[in-house]
């Protein structure tokens, strides 16, 4: 969690700390930090401490395969389903599939991408349907 005083450096993705006073000496330390003149010498820094940035997780793209056997209809259900496409946008999914042998569902983190390509085998499995859907790095 976050300090909401904390002040962000958007080049360095530092945090700044409160500012603190460090006394100066200037040459000697009889005089216990007084300038020359006598007056008091200080000066007001920032100490910053840097946060590992993190990375953005792969994204990996979820495929469905054509095969002669599963109904066109069965793939949209499953594309409106599992994908929440609409139902224009599964037909044309589904079409491509159909013409091209293999058509994006859509593209997520590993352990999403991991759920759906679940969720769809197990729907084609449930149904008697040898639909295949893959996912791979993109």
């Amino acid at each position: 969690m976050t300090n909401p005083s904390d002040k962000r450096d958007a080049e360095t993705d530092a945090v700044a700390a409160p500012a603190v006073e460090v006394w100066m000496a200037d040459g000697d330390d009889e005089e216990g930090g007084r300038g020359s003149d006598g007056s008091t010498k200080f000066d007001t820094g920032t100490i910053t401490r840097t946060r590992p940035k993190t990375k953005r997780p792969s994204l990996y793209r979820v495929l469905l395969l054509n095969d002669d056997y599963t109904p066109m209809e069965f793939v949209v259900l499953v594309l409106q389903d599992v994908f929440n496409k609409s139902r224009e946008e599964a037909m044309r999914i589904m079409l491509h599939v159909h013409n091209q042998g293999v058509g994006e569902c859509g593209v997520y983190p590993f352990e999403v991408a991991e759920t759906k390509v679940t969720r769809v085998m197990d729907t084609a499995r449930k149904n008697q349907h040898p639909l295949q859907c893959v996912m791979e790095k993109e």
